[in-house]
């Protein structure tokens, strides 16, 4: 089966914003089933790059098609953790991934590559080459607050990620005393708007506030960046 390439835009909203375009969302879709009871739910991803950092320095440099690979957990726990590999076309967006255990997290993270040497795995079996000539390696923690929003009407998916935060001297995601801190001001939200071949005509009009404009917010690199700043990151 190929790639399921979905359209990706991104905003970076003020709190005004963030609870009129909520209000009206509220009307037009539901809440993702995964949310807790307070319509939320936490991630944790641990980003990786090569020695050469190809992933932060193409996206700074603009580059249209690339690659991002990342761990990603949700509430801290480890019931469900995936190796994601993150494709990026121009405007379209695909996911490839594969479950992990907590054993495997662990073994990574201790170094031990050769349990990704899994041939029949094709994700896998790439992330070990990355690893084994490319030097992959895990190098910023991005931890945030999702709350989601969905509808079936275009396979739509509206998020707005909040408390954006990294871990500065730390790679380890099941971590509860990480010590992250925030690597974009508490003003500000993330808006992604994630959809098939079409966003339906009222949806997009939810969407539109005067200011509102598409931008390139990449939480890998303000992570990345925040911790270049703050010297703390290993080059």
């Amino acid at each position: 089966m190929g790639l399921k390439y979905r359209n990706e835009l991104k905003f970076m909203i003020n709190y005004h914003q963030y609870f009129t375009i909520r209000q009206r969302l509220k009307a037009l879709m539901k809440r993702d089933e995964h949310a807790g009871p307070n319509g939320e739910y936490h991630i944790r991803s641990l980003y990786f790059d090569d020695i050469g950092n190809t992933a932060l320095d193409e996206k700074l440099g603009g580059v249209s098609d690339r690659v991002k690979y990342r761990i990603r957990i949700y509430n801290m726990e480890d019931k469900v953790i995936h190796f994601e590999k993150k494709i990026k076309k121009n405007e379209y967006i695909a996911k490839v991934k594969e479950s992990l255990t907590r054993s495997m997290v662990d073994e990574l993270l201790h170094g031990n590559i050769e349990i990704l040497n899994v041939p029949d795995k094709p994700l896998f079996a790439e992330l070990y080459d990355e690893m084994k000539h490319r030097l992959l390696r895990p190098k910023v923690i991005v931890d945030y607050v999702r709350e989601p929003y969905v509808c079936a009407n275009g396979n739509v998916r509206i998020t707005f990620d909040k408390e954006l935060r990294s871990g500065l001297s730390s790679t380890d995601l099941f971590d509860t005393e990480l010590g992250a801190v925030r690597a974009l001001d508490e003003n500000f939200i993330i808006l992604e708007v994630k959809f098939d071949e079409y966003l339906p005509g009222y949806i997009r009009d939810a969407l539109q506030m005067e200011g509102l404009q598409r931008q390139s917010a990449s939480k890998y690199v303000i992570c990345r960046k925040y911790i270049k700043m703050n010297s703390w990151e290993d080059q």
